[in-house]
């Protein structure tokens, strides 16, 4: 997909991995609107970036529809996901292990109805924010990593029902396999785990090998997006060492 010109929305695009989406889709001239709660970050990279901002909850299933059918993006970025409750499974309640489940997958959910049922475009790409966690799970962060898993699953559901009414909408996933600092969720969960370890912050990130700050995770997003290679599959793991990996086993 040539991305200059085409019109993008990120959801959770104003800070952390969702920022360095938006940056790297700036620079190859892709029209990006961001969607994110609070108006002051929008603010904030609207001035930078020069992008169209909407604020908005992403889990409002009418602002999905809305943003969807006046936006009409060839490239939705469902990044928006709310850092989870740190703690051992015997500490958490009901509402701190849900919280994944009533933010990420309540808000994964809308927009991609929403992206059926506009319908997008056909040639149009939905990628879907998911996490390592929902491989190997994660025991300190209560239900986030099934969510993560039920996010991967929605998105193989929607491709499946894309290609049944010849759609031709593609709904793929990525998964990032390590925690990226100068995000919450990766400033929350590799905090709560050194500190589990005993270790420092710094010495428990390098078990994951070379970093992937947010702009360099944006930059695989738009590999992802640009070469031709990667169209048809529908999931993706991407690292700082490896780059990005094919994922044979997807969820079901």
């Amino acid at each position: 997909m040539e991305l200059k010109n085409q019109t993008a929305v990120v959801t959770g695009g104003s800070r952390g991995l969702g920022l360095g989406i938006v940056e790297a889709l700036v620079d190859q001239g892709a029209n990006v609107t961001v969607v994110a709660r609070t108006k002051r970050d929008l603010e904030k990279v609207a001035e930078r970036l020069g992008v169209a901002t909407v604020a908005a909850d992403v889990t409002d299933r009418a602002a999905a529809r809305r943003i969807l059918a006046e936006t009409r993006p060839a490239i939705l970025v469902l990044n928006a996901g709310a850092p989870p409750s740190m703690a051992t499974l015997d500490a958490h309640d009901w509402e701190s292990f849900s919280h994944s489940w009533e933010t990420d997958v309540k808000a994964g959910l809308h927009w991609v109805q929403a992206a059926l049922e506009t319908p997008l475009a056909p040639g149009s790409r939905v990628l879907m924010g998911s996490s390592g966690a929902a491989v190997g799970g994660s025991p300190m962060s209560g239900g986030y990593g099934g969510a993560k898993r039920m996010l991967w699953m929605m998105a193989n559901y929607a491709d499946k029902l894309a290609a049944e009414r010849g759609l031709g909408i593609r709904f793929q996933t990525v998964v990032p396999r390590q925690m990226i600092p100068g995000t919450g969720t990766g400033d929350a969960a590799s905090s709560a785990y050194s500190a589990k370890f005993g270790i420092p912050v710094a010495e428990y990130l390098e078990r994951f090998g070379a970093p992937m700050p947010p702009r360099r995770y944006g930059e695989h997003l738009v590999a992802l997006l640009s070469d031709p290679r990667y169209a048809e599959q529908r999931a993706f793991g991407l690292s700082g060492s490896e780059g990005i990996a094919v994922l044979e086993e997807a969820a079901a």
